[in-house]
C-alpha cells in the first residue's frame, strides 16, 4: 500500500492505501517471469520473496537477496529476466529502505534487460514503468505500462501500474475502467487494492471496504494478511472509526510483527484520540526505519502537539533534506515539498512547488496542495476553485475538508466555512495533530460548537 502519497500534514487515508499498493507493482512484475515451460526462472525465485508480497524486509536482507542476482547475472550476463528482476529489487529496496539513490540502479538494470532483448520483453517494460511511477513520471509509467501490456495483457505488474498512473494523472474515470478490467483479467491482492483506491477516490468507502475484504479472504501468507489488514486501518482511519483501525492495524502486526505500515497508522490513531506519547513511540519507530516525508511531518506534528517545538523542526529539516537527496535522484517531490512548506517552511517554495506539481498532473491531491498553498499566499479566491476541483470526483478527506473551511473563512463565507469544518471534524476529528485542533479554534470562532 503504500505508492506513496505523499501528504505529510493530511496523512490522507487513499493515498496511503494507494501506497501500500504500489510497493507490490514490483512483486507484480517478478512473479509474471516464466520460463516458457510454466516453471519460473532461478533468478525470479531468487528475488521473488522480496519483492512479492510486500514483506517488511530489512535493508541488509534484500541486499542480500540483491547479491544472489547479481552473482547469478555475473555468470549469465544474457539473461533479460535477471536483469529485470534486479532492477524490481532496486525498486523495492528504494521503497522499503527510503533510499531514492536506488533508483539510478534500478534503472541501469531495467536498460540492460532491454538491450539483451529488446523486444517482447514485458518484464522489463513493466519493471521500468514501476520504476516511474516511483519516480512519480506518471506519463512515463503509463506508456510503459501499455508498452507491456501490447506484450502480454495478463501482465499482472502492468495493469497495476497503469491504475497507479492514470490516477496520478487525474484520469479517475479511465482508472476506475482500467481497474475493473484489471480485475477481471488477473484478481488477486495489487489489483484489489487499486480497485478498493479508485472506489474511495469516487466517494464509495464502503465498497472500497467490501474489495478489501474480498482481497483480506484471499490472503494467505502472513506478509499478505499484514498488507491487506493495514490497507483496511487505513481505510477505517479515514473514516474517524479508529477503534475499527486500531483492531486492523493489531492484526497486521500479529501477522508480521513490527510491519511498519501498520505501526505508522498505529501511531496516527494513537495521535488522534489524544494518546501522543503512545503516538511518538510508534512514528519514532517509523521513523528509524523509514524516513519519507510523511512519516518524519506525522511525527514532528505529533511533537508539535505535545509542545516539543524543537523536535518538531528537526523533523521538517530532514523532510527538506531528503527532498534535496530525492530531486538528486530524479524523484519528483514537488507534492512533498508543497504541502511541507506550506505548513512548516517557504510559503512562496510551497506555492511554486506546487504550481510545478499541478502542470505535472491534476489529481485531487495536487488540487488541494495548490489550493492550500495559495491561501498561504493570501490568494483565497483562487485558493478556492482548487479546493473544490478537490472535491469533484466525491472523494472525502478530513483535511481537505479543513482547508476549504479556512479558505472560506478567510473570504467571509463564514456559512461554508462552517460546514465544511464541521465537515471535516465529522469525519476524521484526529485527521492531523495540529490541524486538527486548529479546525476546532476556527470553528469556534465562527461560532460552531466544536
Amino acid at each position: 500500500m503504500a505508492l506513496r502519497p505523499p501528504l505529510p500534514h493530511t496523512a490522507k487515508t487513499a493515498a496511503v492505501v494507494f501506497a501500500l499498493a504500489v510497493g507490490l507493482t514490483a512483486a507484480s512484475i517478478v512473479v509474471d517471469a516464466s520460463d516458457g515451460t510454466g516453471g519460473r526462472q532461478d533468478t525470479a525465485r531468487a528475488v521473488r520473496p522480496a519483492a512479492a508480497r510486500l514483506e517488511q524486509f530489512t535493508a541488509d536482507g534484500l541486499a542480500q537477496q540483491i547479491s544472489t542476482v547479481q552473482r547469478h547475472l555475473r555468470a549469465e550476463p544474457k539473461d533479460a529476466t535477471g536483469w529485470a528482476g534486479l532492477g524490481s529489487a532496486y525498486v523495492e529496496q528504494a521503497r522499503g529502505t527510503g533510499d531514492p539513490t536506488r533508483y539510478p540502479q534500478a534503472e541501469k538494470a531495467f536498460t540492460r534487460s532491454l538491450s539483451v532483448q529488446p523486444r517482447d520483453n514485458d518484464t522489463a517494460l513493466a519493471g521500468r514503468a514501476s520504476l516511474a511511477a516511483a519516480r512519480h513520471d506518471f506519463r512515463g509509467a503509463l506508456r510503459d505500462a501499455d508498452k507491456a501490456l501490447k506484450v502480454n495483457s495478463y501482465s499482472q505488474g502492468a495493469l497495476a501500474v497503469r491504475v497507479d498512473a492514470l490516477v496520478e494523472l487525474g484520469r479517475y474515470k479511465d482508472a476506475y475502467t482500467a481497474a475493473r478490467k484489471a480485475d477481471a483479467l488477473r484478481p488477486g491482492i495489487p489489483v484489489f487494492t487499486r480497485l478498493a483506491y479508485v472506489l474511495e477516490l469516487r466517494g464509495d468507502p464502503a465498497g472500497a471496504r467490501r474489495v478489501l475484504l474480498r482481497a483480506k479472504d484471499s490472503a494467505t501468507s502472513p506478509s499478505d494478511i499484514a498488507y491487506v489488514s493495514t490497507a483496511l486501518g487505513q481505510l477505517a482511519w479515514g473514516q474517524g472509526e479508529y477503534g475499527t483501525a486500531r483492531a486492523a492495524y493489531a492484526d497486521a502486526l500479529r501477522a508480521v510483527p513490527g510491519y511498519l505500515p501498520a505501526l505508522e497508522g498505529r501511531g496516527r490513531t494513537s495521535a488522534a484520540t489524544g494518546r501522543l506519547d503512545a503516538g511518538i513511540r510508534d512514528l519514532e519507530e517509523v521513523v528509524r526505519r523509514y524516513p519519507l516525508p510523511a512519516e518524519l511531518s506525522a511525527l514532528g506534528e505529533a511533537y508539535e502537539a505535545r509542545g516539543d517545538r524543537a523536535k518538531a523542526r528537526q523533523q521538517y529539516a530532514v523532510v527538506d533534506t531528503w527532498i534535496t537527496l530525492a530531486r538528486a535522484n530524479g524523484v519528483a517531490t514537488d507534492l512533498d515539498s508543497a504541502l511541507v512548506a506550506a505548513d512548516h517552511g517557504d510559503v512562496k517554495e510551497a506555492l511554486k512547488a506546487a504550481r510545478a506539481e499541478w502542470d505535472r498532473r491534476e489529481t485531487v491531491h495536487t488540487a488541494d496542495a495548490l489550493a492550500w498553498a495559495l491561501h498561504r499566499n493570501g490568494d483565497d479566491k483562487r485558493a478556492l476553485a482548487y479546493a473544490k476541483r478537490a472535491a469533484e470526483p466525491g472523494y472525502r478527506n478530513a483535511a481537505f475538508l479543513y482547508h476549504r473551511g479556512v479558505i472560506e473563512k478567510s473570504l467571509g463565507d463564514s456559512a461554508s466555512a462552517r460546514r465544511h469544518l464541521t465537515a471535516a471534524l465529522g469525519l476524521n476529528p484526529g485527521f492531523s495533530p495540529t490541524a486538527a485542533r486548529a479546525a476546532k479554534a476556527a470553528l469556534k470562532g465562527l461560532g460552531g460548537q466544536r
